[in-house]
Parts: C-alpha cells; sequence; structure tokens
C-alpha cells in the first residue's frame, strides 16, 4: 500500500519521513478527544495544563507510531530490502516497501517488529507511570503520569489492533508468512491473507454500524470506517498480487510499444498540441533531432508551461532529454521496470538496445497486456 506523502519531515536511517495531509485531520480530532478525557477525570486542573497535556500526548502518539514503521522499514533493509519512505497518516502509518521478503521467515520477522516495538513502548511507558507512583485501576492524578498512562495502554492496543489477521495489517502479513512457510506459495498465501482481510474488514463495518444504531453513536461509525479503509486497502493487495502473478517471467520486450509516435524537436508546442497530441490520442511521444532520439515529450511537460507562450516555445526546449531518463532494455523482467517507474514516480521508460531505441515501456501498454492475457485465459 502506497500514501504519498505531502510534508516532508527528513530523512532517518536513508528513509524519508512525511506527513499525509489526512495527518493533521487526525491530530485534531486526538487532541480534543485527549482534551476531553483529561478534563473529566481531572476538572482540578487548568486549561492550559489540559491542553498541554493533550498536545504532548497526541505528539508522542505519533512518535511511537514513527517507532513502529521504522522497526518494520529497518528490519527491512536488514532482510536486502529497499525502503523508499515512511507516511503517517489518518490511520497510522505505512512503510513504503520497494520489494517482496524472498522468503516466509524473513515476511514474518518484518512484519511482527512493529507491534513487538509497540509492545515494549508501552510496558516501558506503563512501568514508568507505576515507578511514578501510579496503581493499575486507578486514575492517574498529575499531568506527567496522565500521559504515560494513556501512552501506554494506546501503544498496547496498537499492538493488538496490527495482530488482527487481516492483510495487509501487521497480522495479516503473519498470517501470510505461516500460509507461506506451509504451502510454499508466496502469490496463494497473499491471496488467502488478503482474503481474510477482506472478511475482518467486513465484520468491522458490520459491527460499527450495529454499534452506531444501538447507541454507540460516532464511535461504531469510527469502527465502520476502520473496517471500510481495511477493505480497501485489502482489496488493493489482492490486485496487486494478481499484478504480479501475471507479469511474472514477462519481459520489457514482450508488453512495449515498439510503433512509438515521434515528433521533431523544432516543432512548436502549438503545433505539437494541435496536430500530434489531441489528434492522435497518444500520451507519450519520442522527439527527434537530426533523425536521433533527443528524449520524450508527454502532456505533463507541457502544462509546465503557460499556454499563452505554446506557440513561441518549441518541444526541444521542454522535453525530458533522453540523458535524465531511466532506461531498461527489452529484457529487462517487466516487474522490475514497473518498479523502477513506482520509485522514480514515471509512466514511461525508453527502452534501449545496443544505443538504439527499441520501444517505449509505459503503465497503459501494461494494463492492455494484462486485460487481453485476462480476457484470452476466460474465454
Amino acid at each position: 500500500m502506497t500514501v504519498k506523502a505531502h510534508v516532508k519531515l527528513g530523512r532517518i536511517a536513508g528513509i524519508s519521513i512525511g506527513l499525509h495531509y489526512s495527518w493533521f485531520l487526525i491530530a485534531l480530532l486526538i487532541a480534543l478527544s485527549l482534551a476531553q478525557h483529561f478534563r473529566a477525570v481531572a476538572p482540578q486542573w487548568s486549561s492550559t495544563v489540559v491542553w498541554m497535556a493533550a498536545v504532548v500526548t497526541g505528539l508522542l502518539f505519533f512518535a511511537a507510531l514513527l517507532l513502529h514503521e521504522l522497526a518494520h522499514s529497518l528490519l527491512a533493509k536488514a532482510h536486502g530490502l529497499r525502503v523508499r519512505a515512511i507516511t503517517l497518516f489518518a490511520l497510522g502509518g505505512v512503510s513504503q516497501i520497494e520489494s517482496e521478503a524472498s522468503d516466509a521467515k524473513s515476511e514474518f520477522w518484518i512484519a511482527i517488529a512493529g507491534p513487538i516495538t509497540s509492545v515494549v513502548i508501552g510496558l516501558v511507558v506503563l512501568g514508568t507511570a507505576r515507578l511514578a507512583g501510579w496503581l493499575p485501576g486507578t486514575e492517574p492524578v498529575t499531568p506527567v503520569v496522565s500521559v504515560l498512562v494513556w501512552l501506554g495502554y494506546i501503544n498496547v492496543m496498537l499492538a493488538v489492533f496490527n495482530m488482527i489477521p487481516g492483510y495487509p495489517l501487521d497480522g495479516g502479513r503473519v498470517l501470510r508468512a505461516a500460509i507461506w512457510w506451509i504451502t510454499r506459495n508466496a502469490d496463494r498465501s497473499t491471496r488467502l491473507a488478503a482474503q481474510a482481510g477482506q472478511a475482518v474488514a467486513f465484520s468491522l463495518i458490520l459491527l460499527g454500524l450495529f454499534r452506531f444504531f444501538v447507541g454507540a453513536n460516532y464511535s461504531g461509525l469510527w469502527l465502520a470506517f476502520i473496517g471500510w479503509f481495511l477493505h480497501d486497502a485489502s482489496r488493493a493487495s489482492y490486485v496487486q498480487v494478481e499484478l504480479v502473478a501475471g507479469l511474472r517471467g514477462r519481459r520489457v520486450a514482450d508488453m512495449m510499444d515498439r510503433d512509438f509516435p515521434t515528433v521533431e524537436g523544432h516543432l512548436s508546442l502549438q503545433d505539437f498540441v494541435d496536430e500530434y497530441l489531441l489528434r492522435s490520442g497518444r500520451r507519450c511521444f519520442v522527439v527527434l533531432q537530426n533523425d536521433q532520439v533527443a528524449g520524450l515529450i508527454t502532456p505533463h511537460e507541457v502544462k509546465t508551461v503557460d499556454r499563452a507562450g505554446w506557440s513561441q516555445t518549441s518541444v526541444q526546449s521542454v522535453m525530458r532529454p533522453l540523458s535524465q531518463l531511466r532506461i531498461v532494455t527489452p529484457d529487462t523482467p517487466a516487474i522490475q521496470a514497473l518498479e523502477l517507474m513506482s520509485r522514480e514516480d514515471i509512466n514511461q521508460l525508453p527502452v534501449i538496445s545496443d544505443g538504439r531505441l527499441e520501444g517505449v515501456f509505459s503503465r497503459g501498454h501494461v494494463l492492455l497486456f494484462l486485460r487481453t492475457h485476462a480476457e484470452l485465459h476466460s474465454s
């Protein structure tokens, strides 16, 4: 699952850390609910103390979420996997691990690392509160102990929730690792774990709606929302494994576009849009200069220039030069080429062999290939 970061925070161990815009909404809701909670259990606190405790608790909670995701990411890197980024969003966080574990054992330990980290954090924090005089089963009396107790319980609850056997939750990934170890089939294990995730998601949705109608109010809707999110993620995971299965053993040459359209570099953007882009329906063109391939141009490059300047701007001045493009060969595995496009956030790759352009590999042609392949096998 991929969640795009909208705010970059920095890097840890070479991993980009960012926030999704939905994080700000959930941070506000957590601060409001914590302030309400602290005001209810400690009415003697001033408003300043209540809000300081709520804000500090919220920030520490998201720091704990970051540690949870770092545990996944660092263990994945230790197993030789590439981790691009960690993004915190409304329902927690996601580590963008760009490749799959090579065996069930690695998958198990990468998946379980996050919940173990959350449990350790929770027990350490609760232990600290106990040393500060708090007794389990009683309400803490000081702001510091209140913050510690809330953080301890929520981290343990976070670990328990993540161990629900629904893919792509950590528990679902542990289930996938167990099925993988038994069946020795990674694709089948992902399908079964994703189906389990959808079943768990439907259960959460039904339970949430039931609780809402019997008087649980917004807590029921929140549970249903979590179920909907899990269902969507499980379905995306199922689609992804079918995609990988359909591309396994395929090369770039099997699905690249050999009949790629070309355009001269001296052409103006206005003529390019009117005569090529709008009339052909194609979205990627190879730019030629002196009969040699110079680069690629797509609608994305055109949109970087104000429409009023199209007639005075040449195609070659806004194209992506070939020297700056990621390239693949006809023998490159299709899955590897797709991973490269995902990592670089691009939609097309020039296919070069012996210094010559053989074709263009794009997401559109991959989807067309898979659709045709599915139709042939279903007939």
